[in-house]
């Protein structure tokens, strides 16, 4: 357990929080590219309890600005989008993506106070389908040569999804390989299909074995942690009756995303990015190492899941997730349905808004947990000295040496788990139409 200083200190995410202030020295999602495509390619932001509008200009260029204009406080989300900016309807003041103000109609003839008026605006990128913004100060860092970057456009699917809790403890059940074998347990060996529990459900690498019995039959993983240029490698090892091992690799991002396989196909990068201190989003760019990703098909099974346009789960805790004691006794540990993510959504979203981590006990398989929160403290405190060199991927290395991370299940026969990894990934690059670094 902690104390509620320390609590505070790695949770809140407000302007001048300590956790707040390194993330914002991080690209952030901050929307969907689906979310630009309608007639009026305007949406409102809201990250880290800051209010924002993105707009997309007659040159297809992006903009984040302040969502309040500097006038009188209106909102731009209703502005006219027109002459490459938002144009407010109050007073008819514009302003342009750099959140310049270049016309104020209702001022005088000649008037060049628009000159000195300027909202807040932060830089945007778009890759694979999710819009980025740095919102923090000075220049963004480079995007790391990651896979979710580097594959087309064609090998990606992005979506997200609202979370009523803090980002932290959204981020944490990803760093957490223990509770697959009893979160996302599933009494019966059924096929797999492609929904969120596919990994869980499809057979483990190399082998005929379901992987919802490896996960019921081996529910005591040996869990390594290693710290690495990006975050940190977890491997959880379940070592096997007959002298294999199933070995997982997942990957934690800093300062807030994961890297985990969905199959041997494909992988899944989650950003867990705070809407505020009680509230956050998750964004999944899925990476085909295979064949493309059938985009129309992936988005209609989520949209079946979330509401529009907050992309809201529909079940949440006002309908209790859809719990179903018969169920919970007969087909799964949840009772919840057999989609994983919504076992993660009950699991978090149970803890409360904020966990209450002074009342926790973590255990031996939290090793995860514990060396993150380290990390994470870490970096609160350079960054407090003005060490912000010394934060992962922010040194001025070279980023694009950072690939991967590389996030895959397999077995190791007769060899260490790095060099069954080093196989698989190898294996999975091999015949991969777009990678070339084999």
């Amino acid at each position: 357990m902690i104390s509620q200083k320390q609590n505070e200190e790695i949770t809140r995410v407000g302007p001048g929080s300590a956790a707040g202030e390194v993330l914002r020295r991080y690209w952030q999602p901050v929307a969907l590219a689906d979310e630009l495509r309608g007639a009026r390619p305007v949406v409102p932001v809201k990250i880290m309890g800051e209010e924002l509008v993105l707009f997309r200009d007659e040159q297809d260029k992006l903009g984040l600005i302040a969502r309040h204009c500097p006038h009188r406080g209106a909102d731009l989300c209703f502005g006219r989008l027109e002459d490459n900016g938002l144009r407010c309807p109050f007073h008819g003041w514009h302003f342009d993506r750099t959140g310049q103000c270049v016309d104020q109609p209702g001022e005088p003839e000649g008037s060049r106070m628009h000159e000195r008026i300027k909202a807040t605006a932060y830089p945007v990128e778009e890759r694979n389908g999710i819009v980025f913004a740095y919102v923090g100060p000075g220049e963004p860092p480079a995007f790391p040569n990651f896979d979710c970057f580097r594959a087309p456009d064609s090998h990606v699917f992005a979506f997200k999804g609202l979370w009523e809790c803090n980002w932290l403890q959204a981020m944490e059940v990803g760093i957490d390989p223990a509770h697959a074998s009893f979160l996302h347990r599933f009494l019966q060996d059924e096929d797999p299909d492609e929904a969120y529990g596919k990994q869980f459900r499809d057979k483990a690498a190399n082998t005929e074995i379901p992987m919802t019995k490896l996960l019921r039959d081996y529910p005591r993983p040996e869990i390594q942690v290693e710290e690495t240029e990006y975050g940190l490698r977890l491997i959880a090892l379940r070592h096997m009756e007959d002298g294999r091992t199933h070995v997982r690799v997942t990957n934690q991002i800093f300062p807030e995303a994961i890297c985990i396989p969905m199959s041997r196909e494909m992988t899944i990068t989650q950003w867990h990015v705070p809407v505020d201190d009680e509230t956050c989003y998750w964004y999944s760019m899925f990476t085909s190492f295979d064949k493309p990703v059938n985009k129309p098909v992936m988005r209609e099974q989520r949209l079946k899941e979330h509401r529009l346009p907050d992309y809201a789960p529909l079940k949440n805790k006002r309908n209790n997730y859809g719990y179903d004691p018969e169920e919970q006794g007969t087909m799964t540990y949840t009772g919840m349905g057999m989609d994983i993510n919504v076992h993660d959504q009950w699991a978090v979203e149970s803890m409360g808004r904020i966990q209450d981590r002074t009342e926790e006990h973590l255990g031996k398989t939290d090793v995860g947990i514990i060396r993150y929160r380290r990390m994470l403290r870490a970096a609160i405190k350079n960054l407090a000295e003005g060490a912000e060199e010394a934060l992962p991927m922010r040194d001025g290395e070279d980023l694009a040496a950072i690939k991967g991370p590389i996030s895959i299940d397999t077995i190791a026969e007769n060899e260490s788990w790095e060099e069954a990894n080093r196989r698989g990934d190898a294996a999975r690059r091999e015949a991969c139409p777009w990678d070339a670094t084999v």
